[in-house]
Parts: C-alpha cells; sequence; structure tokens
C-alpha cells in the first residue's frame, strides 16, 4: 500500500530569521509589501491577478513556516468526491475490505480483494430502467486540473470508462442505486419500488476516518438520486454501530420502523447481524406516503 503524504507540519514556535536571509525569501518569491491604501491585505486570498504578499515576512525576526506552505496547497491536498473511475478498481476493492474485514490478512485479505473487484465489474447488471454508481473520497486531485481519457457513455460495472492522468488516492467510497433489492415491495404483487435511492458499501480507510468524508460522500450521494428524480433515499445500518447511526441521522435520516409480521428485506450479512432501516426524503414539501 503506498503512502499518502498529508501535509508539512509546521511548528507554532516562532523561527529566528536574519534579515538578509528574510530578503532572499522575499525575492526568491517575488513578493511584494502591501501598498498603505489596501485594507486587511496581509489576510486576502490572492487570486491570478493579484500580486501575493505577507506582511509577516516583513516583521523583524520572525518568519512563519505555515505561510509558506500557503504557497504550495498541493502538499495538503483537499478530498474531492467523483464518481469512480477504471483505474480507482484496486483501491476501492481494497477500502471495502480493509473496512469490512480488517481481521483478514495475506495472502486471504488479497483474494477478498481479488473477489471484490470481480463482483464490482461482473455484478453491477441492473434492470432496465435502474440506476447505479460507485462514488468515492480521494485526495491529492483536484477536479479542475484532472485530465480524462474516455467517453461518458462508457461505462463498465458501476464505474466510468475513463481513465485519468491525475487520479489521486482513494479515502472512501459508496454505493448508491435505484434497484431497490433492499426495500419493502409495493402491493400484493410485490413490485420493484421506484423514486428511492438506496445507500450502501459506505466505507473510509482508517486513518481518515473523523475528517467528515462520510458526510460529504452522503451528500453527493443524495445529490446524484435527486438527479435522478429520486423523492427520497435510504439505507441499512448496524445496530451495534452507534456512530454510524448518530452519523446519519445527524444528516437527516430517520429510523422506520419494520411493521409487525413484515418481511422487509435487508443487506446479506451475518445472521447475527441486525440493522436499522433509514430514509430521509430528499425534498420537505413531499408529504405523499413512502412506504
Amino acid at each position: 500500500m503506498r503512502s499518502v503524504p498529508l501535509g508539512i507540519s509546521a511548528s507554532s514556535t516562532a523561527i529566528n530569521c536574519s534579515a538578509s536571509s528574510r530578503t532572499s525569501l522575499l525575492n526568491s518569491l517575488n513578493l511584494k509589501k502591501p501598498t498603505p491604501s489596501s485594507s486587511n491585505s496581509s489576510s486576502r486570498v490572492p487570486n491570478s491577478s493579484d500580486e501575493f504578499s505577507l506582511l509577516s515576512f516583513s516583521k523583524p525576526g520572525v518568519c512563519r513556516a505555515s505561510q509558506v506552505v500557503d504557497l504550495f496547497p498541493t502538499v495538503s491536498p483537499e478530498i474531492v468526491v467523483r464518481k469512480a473511475r477504471l483505474e480507482d478498481c484496486w483501491e476501492v476493492a481494497e477500502t471495502h475490505c480493509s473496512s469490512f474485514f480488517p481481521e483478514y490478512s495475506f495472502p486471504l485479505d488479497f483474494v477478498l480483494r481479488i473477489d471484490r473487484i470481480v463482483g464490482m465489474m461482473a455484478g453491477f447488471s441492473i434492470p432496465n430502467g435502474c440506476r447505479r454508481t460507485c462514488l468515492v473520497a480521494v485526495t491529492g486531485s483536484s477536479l479542475d486540473e484532472t485530465f480524462l481519457i474516455g467517453t461518458q457513455e462508457l461505462k463498465i460495472g458501476g464505474f466510468d470508462g475513463k481513465i485519468s492522468l491525475n487520479k489521486g488516492y482513494v479515502t472512501g467510497i459508496l454505493t448508491v442505486d435505484t434497484v431497490a433489492d433492499f426495500l419493502p415491495r409495493k402491493g400484493p404483487l410485490r413490485q420493484r419500488r421506484t423514486g428511492i435511492a438506496y445507500i450502501s458499501n459506505v466505507a473510509v480507510r482508517e486513518r481518515f476516518r473523523r475528517k467528515g468524508i462520510a458526510k460529504r460522500l452522503i451528500a453527493k450521494a443524495e445529490s446524484q438520486a435527486r438527479s435522478w428524480g429520486c423523492r427520497a433515499i435510504a439505507l441499512h445500518c448496524d445496530l451495534n454501530n452507534p456512530g454510524a447511526t448518530k452519523l446519519y441521522k445527524d444528516q437527516g435520516f430517520r429510523c422506520i420502523k419494520v411493521p409487525e409480521g413484515a418481511n422487509w428485506p435487508q443487506p446479506k450479512t451475518s445472521p447475527d447481524v441486525k440493522f436499522n432501516f433509514m430514509m430521509k426524503l430528499l425534498n420537505t414539501s413531499i408529504t405523499a406516503k413512502i412506504l
């Protein structure tokens, strides 16, 4: 597994610098002091037409390393949520297996990853009229700087059939679909429900947790569901995972009580795992009965 630099750790302690060192640094970075007429210029975010200025560099005896880091944002990459592409396959499988099966080690973990990739490629066949996509949260990539090779129409499994020369590193995954395999059937003929998206396989790599990545994945899934014309979005959450339950509740999901005697479908996992069925309306003005 390759490591990803998360940024430069700058000490809060001020570092003494000589006047000649400061002058050399200012000249090499082509920085200019703000003009007296500009207000709060030291806190402004520069754009392509601005001269970058760091007021603290002109202060005698002080050199703030964190301000130098701001000049090079690539060392502190942002998280971008987008649709998964072909080159993400291995890292998607790796994120899934390391999150749901952390106790497995080589060679079994390797076999699980291969099985997951095969499943993603071959098992993404869906009924006519249904949609499914895999979302990924990546770091070290920018949507504005991505160069893609391929076509928008080509899809392989749940992945866009495109290759990026700047793909980034997958930190979290989520699948959203309208297949309704795990939604209660409708009517005596047990018809497939429409207009409700379903979230599954939400996973974030351990060292990237508690950074809001899952929330961003969920928000992107909701946006995707709206673009499909869905009026609600649903999911199953493990009853023994209170942290995940709180996350979904904070995002507006509510637990739906299964009617007594009803046999609603749920994910196929260990028989001792119990789930909460949760749902969220995507348009609060809708008052139609969903279930």
